[in-house]
């Protein structure tokens, strides 16, 4: 049997996931509008989104799991929350197709290829940084 704490702990985790993720979701959108991608062109926008996203993920879950570890709901907030509803995998892989499908295979291959070292490049940054603000 499940504790009624432990059951009221579930629903804040879910609600801290539902609002985080809604506040990245209308982050996402925000900068999506900023900054528009030409027809057939590099999606700028996505791009921007995933790499800022797998950076400030570095950095929360460093933060969480160092400087913040009582902190019961920073975790799901900002990492599953905010930063799930910010970057987006899907958009990301549909935006490769349509400009595959479109004849762009240059483009589609950089845009896969940048994303990835980008990300991977950013989110070693963002550990990098945060392991030095814990450091102080």
């Amino acid at each position: 049997m499940i504790s009624r704490d432990h059951r009221w702990h579930r629903v804040v985790v879910l609600a801290a996931v539902g609002v985080g993720g809604g506040l990245g979701s209308v982050a996402r959108a925000l900068v999506s509008q900023a900054v528009p991608t030409p027809p057939a062109g590099f999606p700028w926008a996505t791009f921007l989104i995933n790499v800022t996203g797998c950076f400030a993920l570095g950095v929360v879950m460093i933060l969480v799991l160092r400087v913040w570890p009582p902190t019961r709901y920073v975790r799901p907030f900002l990492g599953v929350g905010f930063l799930g509803g910010y970057t987006t995998f899907s958009t990301f892989t549909l935006e490769i197709v349509a400009l595959a499908r479109s004849g762009e295979w240059t483009v589609a291959n950089a845009y896969a290829l940048d994303s990835l070292l980008a990300g991977l490049v950013a989110v070693s940054c963002g550990i990098f940084l945060a392991r030095r603000l814990a450091r102080g």
